[in-house]
């Protein structure tokens, strides 16, 4: 199967230091305030209830940029795309159909970073900070079929090369017994999980979620990661001070938090009437959604799909426009938003991408990965080369 996966080369991001600093303190501020509660959202199932002693590799904080700032338009716990992002960072990475090259360097900063994180879930899961997984999988739905394919055959690569063989399967292909789980026989200690079953909830995952519930694999992300930060009814509590002062956080932190999160609010606590009127200031969002699917931008909205919604499985958010990035002299342009790569309180790598449509997709040509300017402030006398 063909990818047609591609960088976009014709516009750079440009993004102030104190911005990427602002998003970088809010998405601690949210891990700070999850660790603290140590509860996921009420009513989710078992598995998020289970704490498996480690966190989350790749989580990503995606944004918007407005003149007043940042604002955090949600949050996911197997966000792709870090790999990509780089290659738009560094021209002499292959793109298109020659990504992903052939070899990668393990002690790049980059991808060393990014094995570390690998290394370091393991260790916290083992109890052993010198252990590493001798196999990992790659896991997500008929892989092959997947828009990242090659990112994840770039990972599997980078991974294999700094010594742990990976492959990338789909649930059907891995064998789970009272012993592990395995793949053609061989043992498989972590998975790297890009599955968009995030409770594990559906009969393909019930051997993985029993193995993860028995501590038979290190499995990151996890159903206990996406259900402390990245299940969108947290946006509801996170965009309103007063709940979060009564959660504990202390007022400063929580006026911080709601002040880069728009107004979030279930729809069925709300008068349809009312939000049908308003409906070109809103966003509707499926609670368990993914990918920007089933996401309605109010204003294209008819009202027969409005009145066809889920009110009890929809949230509302105050619709935050993307920045628009100019393309050429013409006054073509793209849409984009960023997404921070954080693994824990540690920044991995800030993306920006570019799109068309309603919604986040690299599917249209011109889509994709923008390079991104970060600017530094001028510190008066130190020299240009150092600043």
């Amino acid at each position: 199967m063909t990818h047609p996966i591609s960088t976009t080369d014709h516009a750079t991001v440009t993004i102030r230091h104190e911005t990427v600093r602002t998003m970088l303190r809010l998405a601690r501020a949210l891990r700070r305030l999850a660790l603290r509660l140590a509860r996921p959202w009420p009513d989710t199932p078992e598995t998020a209830e289970f704490d498996p002693g480690h966190e989350a590799v790749m989580m990503g904080y995606d944004f918007h940029l407005t003149p007043q700032g940042p604002r955090l338009i949600e949050v996911n716990t197997n966000a792709g795309g870090s790999l990509m992002a780089h290659c738009a960072q560094n021209p002499g990475f292959p793109v298109g159909p020659d990504f992903p090259p052939a070899s990668f360097d393990p002690e790049e900063s980059h991808q060393k970073r990014l094995l570390d994180t690998f290394w370091n879930e393991m260790a916290l899961f083992t109890g052993d900070p010198l252990t590493r997984p001798r196999r990992m999988a790659i896991l997500d739905d008929r892989p092959g079929e997947q828009f990242l394919y090659p990112e994840m055959v770039a990972c599997a690569t980078l991974l294999t090369q700094a010594g742990t063989p990976c492959v990338i399967v789909d649930p059907s292909e891995l064998e789970m017994n009272e012993s592990g789980v395995f793949h053609q026989g061989e043992r498989v200690e972590m998975i790297y999980n890009r599955h968009c079953d995030f409770y594990l909830e559906t009969p393909p995952l019930a051997g993985l979620k029993a193995a993860w519930l028995n501590r038979q694999i290190c499995l990151t992300p996890n159903p206990r990661a996406y259900g402390l930060l990245a299940d969108k009814r947290h946006l509801v509590t996170w965009s309103d001070p007063v709940a979060l002062r009564n959660l504990g956080c202390p007022p400063d932190e929580a006026d911080f938090i709601a002040s880069l999160v728009p107004e979030t609010r279930f729809l069925h606590q709300v008068d349809g009437e009312t939000i049908w009127k308003e409906r070109n200031r809103w966003v509707f969002k499926p609670c368990q959604g993914f990918g920007g699917r089933g996401v309605l931008i109010g204003d294209k909205i008819s009202r027969s799909r409005f009145d066809s919604l889920d009110k009890s499985a929809t949230l509302i958010q105050r619709h935050i426009p993307p920045a628009m990035i100019p393309m050429d002299d013409q006054g073509t342009t793209l849409k984009s938003d960023i997404r921070l790569f954080v693994y824990r309180d540690q920044l991995l790598g800030v993306a920006a991408r570019g799109y068309r449509g309603q919604v986040t997709n690299f599917r249209e040509p011109g889509n994709g990965f923008l390079p991104v300017r970060i600017l530094y402030p001028k510190i008066p006398g130190l020299p240009d080369a150092l600043k």
